[in-house]
């Protein structure tokens, strides 16, 4: 897969019978519901930036009482909340899902309208149909069809499933580190849903932004040896963090990949008749599962330093607005090795254990918290999120719900093996 740079052996697959919550949770998970909520969410304005999950949160919190699950909000910004929905349980300990509410700007493009939720040749067109609307209505639908078959078996939970739903996923990350501040039961395990074409994901790369400043002196540019030339300075830092990049690719993680530098915007200057005193520069550095964001901003002043910039007459100054850790979860876990075995009896496409080289909110679940933690949902995070005519596969939805319906019921039915760690 384009989003894996390398990958581990498949676990065998378990052969035994479904108990009856399981096979009961599989026969309530209904296509045109699922199909219906993924349309519903992809209808509502939610682009981000500017950061406009309120509709979205609105139509989720609906959505989830519809289907009997308890449901809360936790504001993280103003007009922008959290979603926090739980199904009827024990108190053991719980399974989480984990997705965002928002979706990038719609762009230019199209050949649908992107938030219509069209349904063509077995897909669904849409802004956020991937990424990840298509994940959050799944892991909805596979809730709902757990508590739903926990009830007709006669069967106790011993713990609930949870979704989290956060705001500013996109951007700069203002839900989860909200979700973060707040108090955790305990959990098995962490699925994040976000596009991962059905692969088991046990590895992921962080990332941060670096917004670099660059001071100089302004003057006539008939003259530009009177002033200091921030642009020029700019450059230089553009040109040191592009030879950076092709050092990190020797030092790559087996899984996620290396780490990388990638400029974003540079902004710089008045006019042309102007010796440019101001240049702003916009980097997005990944960072390897593990990498301290701290220890990356201490290397880049570091390595500017190196530039020797004040000798022109020049400073600069540097602040990271965003960061999110990257995770790497043992293969040999029992938590990934269940999703992955759920994931194969619900229809999956026979991936094998990868690592993606995005990032996610799932980092935070994995450091923070300390719970083992995998990516898996439907569609692609490299050949539709973030571009014209995004869409995903109802087929997809259908085994993602599946796959968590399936991993819940086992884990949290009774009698059934916990996961306990390597």
């Amino acid at each position: 897969m384009s989003s894996t740079t390398d990958h581990l052996a498949r676990h065998p697959t378990p052969s035994r019978p479904p108990a009856p919550l399981e096979r009961r949770a599989l026969e309530l998970i209904d296509e045109s519901d699922l199909v219906g909520l993924t349309q519903l969410l992809i209808r509502q304005p939610g682009q981000n930036p500017p950061g406009q999950e309120a509709a979205t949160v609105a139509a989720l919190v609906g959505a989830c009482l519809d289907h009997d699950l308890a449901v809360r909000t936790s504001t993280a910004a103003d007009g922008r909340d959290n979603v926090h929905a739980t199904t009827r349980a024990g108190e053991g300990p719980g399974l989480l899902l984990l997705g965002h509410t928002d979706v990038v700007p719609i762009g230019e493009g199209w050949t649908v309208d992107p938030i219509d939720g069209v349904v063509r040749d077995g897909r669904i067109f849409g802004r956020g149909s991937t990424d990840m609307l298509g994940g959050l209505a799944a892991c909805v639908i596979a809730m709902s069809a757990v508590q739903r078959a926990a009830a007709e078996t006669q069967t106790a939970l011993t713990g609930p499933i949870e979704l989290a739903a956060t705001v500013d996923e996109e951007e700069g990350g203002l839900g989860i580190r909200h979700l973060m501040q707040e108090s955790h039961p305990p959990y098995l395990g962490c699925i994040t849903a976000e596009p991962t074409d059905l692969q088991t994901i046990i590895a992921a790369r962080g990332d941060c932004y670096l917004d670099i400043t660059v001071h100089g002196v302004a003057a006539h540019s008939g003259r530009p040896s009177d002033g200091c030339n921030a642009i020029y300075g700019a450059a230089r830092i553009i040109e040191s963090l592009r030879a950076w990049h092709d050092e990190l690719a020797s030092h790559a993680h087996p899984l996620a990949g290396a780490a990388t530098w990638s400029v974003g915007q540079v902004d710089g200057g008045q006019g042309t008749a102007i010796v440019p005193a101001r240049c702003r520069v916009q980097a997005d550095r990944r960072l390897l599962p593990g990498e301290d964001p701290a220890q990356v901003l201490e290397s880049v002043r570091q390595r500017i330093a190196t530039l020797r910039l004040q000798n022109d007459g020049l400073s600069f100054e540097i602040v990271m607005p965003m960061s999110m850790p990257g995770f790497d979860t043992s293969a040999t876990d029992p938590f990934p090795v269940a999703v992955d075995a759920a994931l194969a009896e619900s229809g999956g496409p026979g991936l094998p254990l990868g690592g993606w080289t995005a990032a996610c909110d799932g980092g935070y679940i994995a450091c923070d918290l300390g719970v083992p933690t995998v990516v898996l949902g439907p569609g692609s995070v490299n050949d539709q999120a973030h571009r014209p005519d995004e869409s995903v596969a109802i087929a997809e939805l259908l085994v993602a719900a599946r796959t968590y319906a399936l991993t819940a019921a086992r884990l949290l039915g009774p009698g059934n093996p916990r996961p306990e760690g390597d």
